[in-house]
C-alpha cells in the first residue's frame, strides 16, 4: 500500500492526474465545465466585427474596380444569358423539326439533339400504335371486357364464370 501512495504522491506533484482518478475517469463539476465552455467560445467572440470588416473589404474590392472591370464582368454576364438563350432555341427548332416530321407533339419530345428527338418520338409512337405491337409491351387480349352476348353487369359476367368453372 505505501507504494501505492508514493506513487500517486509523486504523480500530483508532477501536475497529473492520480492513479485513482485514472481508474475511475475524471468527472466535472458544472462551474469547470461552464469555464471550459466559455473559454472555448472566446474565441468566437469577435465574429460580428469579422464579419462587418469583411462585408467591407468586398464594399472596398468593388470600388476599387476599373470601369474596364467592371464592363467585363457585366459583358460576361450577358454573353452567359446570350448562351442559354441560343440553345435554348435550338432545342426547340429541333424538337419541332422532329415533331412536324414524325407527328408527335413537341411538347412531349424532350431530347436536346436530332438523333434523341427522333428515338424518342419513335418510342412514342411504338407505344402508341396499337395495331403494331411492339415486342417490348405486352398484349392484352380482349380489353378485359366479356365477349358473351347478353347482359354486361359485372354480377352477370360473375354469375357465367361461376356456372362455366363450378358445376
Amino acid at each position: 500500500m505505501e507504494n501505492t501512495n508514493a506513487t500517486e504522491s509523486a504523480t500530483q506533484d508532477n501536475g497529473t492526474a492520480s492513479v485513482e482518478t485514472e481508474k475511475q475517469g475524471r468527472t466535472f463539476t458544472q462551474a469547470e465545465v461552464d469555464n471550459i465552455i466559455r473559454k472555448r467560445l472566446s474565441g468566437y467572440a469577435d465574429y460580428e466585427e469579422l464579419k462587418e470588416k469583411a462585408r467591407l473589404y468586398d464594399a472596398n474590392e468593388e470600388a476599387s474596380k476599373t470601369e474596364l472591370q467592371k464592363a467585363q464582368d457585366k459583358a460576361r454576364t450577358i454573353q452567359e444569358k446570350y448562351d442559354a438563350l441560343v440553345k435554348s432555341n435550338q432545342t426547340q427548332q429541333i424538337r419541332a423539326k422532329v415533331s412536324k416530321e414524325t407527328g408527335v407533339p413537341d411538347n412531349l419530345l424532350t431530347g436536346e439533339t436530332e438523333e434523341d428527338c427522333k428515338a424518342q418520338a419513335a418510342a412514342i409512337l411504338a407505344f402508341a400504335n396499337p395495331e403494331q405491337p411492339d415486342p417490348a409491351y405486352p398484349t392484352v387480349r380482349d380489353g378485359g371486357e366479356s365477349k358473351a352476348a347478353g347482359d354486361k353487369s359485372p354480377q352477370a359476367a360473375f354469375d357465367r364464370f361461376m356456372s362455366q368453372y363450378f358445376k
